[in-house]
């Protein structure tokens, strides 16, 4: 299973979901990709106002189950499926 968090370099935002994301994931065997929305202007242009952003899956395939906070209940339903 795949989540895909979409951040910036100076967003402590980001850096407070990382950081509450990480225990969640390992628990539920889940790999987090981290995308910097900066480095591509599809990204910045869709998820820019919104960042940070998590993704069940990939970008354009996957599904978003939150964004500037960590939703945890919604995170550990999308891995508990």
């Amino acid at each position: 299973m795949q989540l895909t968090l979409l951040s910036r370099a100076y967003c402590h935002l980001c850096d407070d979901m990382r950081v509450a994301l990480t225990p969640l994931a390992s628990r539920a065997g889940a790999q987090v990709v981290e995308l910097d929305v900066d480095a591509d202007a599809a990204l910045e242009a869709k998820y820019g106002d919104l960042v940070p952003v998590l993704l069940l899956g990939s970008v354009g395939e996957g599904v978003e189950l939150c964004h500037y906070t960590l939703d945890v209940e919604r995170v550990r339903a999308s891995l508990g499926k």
